[in-house]
């Protein structure tokens, strides 16, 4: 069976199926880095569990309700990974002090610690397949990866916070 093209509206008239297989086929290359990054951590921390750990850094403290929509499930299923996680003291639970109903979920120092470790591996990682690409190669896939960011509403990395958004 033949699939169907799928052509991108606009003057370059790339076809979309063939941005969507090379993202798909870096997408495996970055699970590959991100999986080789737990892999001492592997016993503390699922991938799961680090993307709370990561959304914490990036965003601070927050109640349940805010981690839950940032992580896109629902205050039961974050919860859940909150609990995991404040059981190996990588995040605590406190009361607001203005608001007794609200509590907030705040990154311990262990946290944060492992949050840095994995992140400096990744990009570590990153920076080393890079480094193998062409200077032409490179700035044309900061371009495109700034522009597919951007078409998804994800906040670009800069320097100075990039290690807190080190998903």
């Amino acid at each position: 069976m033949q699939r169907k093209r799928l052509t991108r509206s606009g003057n370059d008239g790339q076809d979309t199926e063939d941005f969507v297989n090379a993202l798909l086929t870096a997408s495996r290359v970055l699970v590959g880095v991100s999986a080789r990054s737990l892999a001492d951590v592997e016993e503390t921390v699922t991938p799961t569990q680090f993307r709370v750990l990561v959304v914490l850094a990036g965003n601070g403290d927050g109640t349940l309700g805010q981690l839950a929509a940032s992580l896109g499930v629902n205050a039961s299923t974050a919860q859940r990974q909150v609990d995991r996680l404040m059981h190996d003291g990588l995040v605590d639970r406190r009361e607001n002090p203005q608001d007794r109903r609200e509590v907030a979920i705040t990154l311990t120092q262990h946290g944060s610690r492992l949050v840095d470790v994995v992140t400096s591996r990744r990009r570590v990682a990153i920076a080393q397949i890079v480094q193998d690409m062409q200077d032409t190669d490179r700035r044309a896939l900061i371009a495109a990866l700034e522009a597919f960011a951007t078409a998804a509403g994800e906040p670009t990395a800069r320097p100075d916070h990039a290690l807190r958004l080190g998903w």
